[in-house]
C-alpha cells in the first residue's frame, strides 16, 4: 500500500511549513497485525520526518520516520497501512488528550468529544 498519496504529502508538507501550530491530523497509519498506530500532522521538507502522535504501547507526541514505516515487514507479506477512511476532525492536542485518558490512540467521536470538554474545563 502507498502510505502517502501526493495530496496527503502536500497537505503534510504545508503543515510542516507552519510547524508549531496545533494541526488536525492528516493521516492515520496502523499495524494491521498488532501494536502500532500513528496520527501524522506534518512532514518535514526532508520528505521523511513526520510529526504527530505515535502509539507503540504508550501514546506520545513526537517525530517518526516514513521510511522506517515503509520498511516494516510483517508476517503474510503485510506492512504498515494507511487508514483510508480516517478523516481528522480535531486538532492534534485533542487526540493526544484522549489518548492520555484511554492509554492508547482513540478516534471515536465520543472519546474525542469528552477530550474536548476536558480540555475546555482545564482552560477555565
Amino acid at each position: 500500500m502507498i502510505l502517502l498519496t501526493p495530496d496527503l504529502r502536500e497537505r503534510l508538507l504545508a503543515n510542516g511549513r507552519r510547524h508549531g501550530l496545533d494541526h488536525v491530523p492528516v493521516v492515520k497509519f496502523f499495524n494491521p497485525l498488532g501494536i502500532g498506530t500513528w496520527l501524522a500532522t506534518e512532514l518535514d521538507e526532508d520528505g521523511d520526518t513526520l510529526y504527530g502522535l505515535a502509539d507503540l504501547g504508550e501514546p506520545e507526541l513526537g517525530s517518526f520516520s516514513l521510511a522506517e514505516m515503509q520498511e516494516v515487514e510483517l508476517p503474510l507479506g503485510m506492512g504498515i497501512e494507511r487508514d483510508i477512511l480516517f478523516e481528522g476532525e480535531y486538532p492534534l492536542s485533542v487526540y493526544a488528550h484522549a489518548a492520555r485518558i484511554a492509554g492508547r490512540i482513540v478516534t471515536g467521536e465520543r472519546a474525542l468529544r469528552a477530550a474536548v470538554a476536558a480540555l475546555q474545563r482545564e482552560q477555565q
